[in-house]
């Protein structure tokens, strides 16, 4: 599936929309340079569980965890990363144990340690908007 998205507005509105049809089980890889709308695609999704807390980047962090209507969400940021194994020190096994929400932004940066994503979202600045792809995997 491909889509144009026109403003930020459209790219929280797309996470609301996915925060409707995923399962409380899954592992979305999100892909796109800085500032391609990442954050704001999973910021979209928060406010649709109910979350109104500030929703920012783990660029720092690694990880924002989110409990919201009993359901566990993750944000990964794996930008700054130096090595892979750095996720085996994390705990990175854990957080896919759970029955919870895992969104990693820049996932090549964990290959090796990362499962096997159930979605692929791309997202691509395009003129003033962004064209997003979600690739399914089986």
């Amino acid at each position: 599936m491909q889509i144009y998205l026109d403003s930020t507005e459209d790219t929280e509105q797309f996470g609301a929309e996915l925060f409707k049809t995923l399962p409380a089980k899954n592992l979305i890889f999100l892909q796109g340079d800085l500032g391609a709308g990442k954050t704001t695609l999973v910021r979209g999704f928060l406010r649709a569980a109910g979350y109104q807390g500030i929703v920012k980047s783990p660029t720092y962090t690694l990880v924002e965890e989110y409990s919201v209507e009993g359901r566990k969400i993750f944000h990964f940021d794996l930008y700054r990363l130096v090595d892979p194994e750095e996720l085996e020190w994390l705990g990175i096994r854990d957080y896919f144990d759970q029955d919870s929400i895992c969104f990693i932004e820049w996932p090549d940066k964990g290959m090796g340690f990362l499962p096997k994503a159930d979605r692929v979202i791309t997202l691509v600045t395009q003129g003033i908007g962004r064209r997003l792809t979600v690739e399914h995997n089986a």
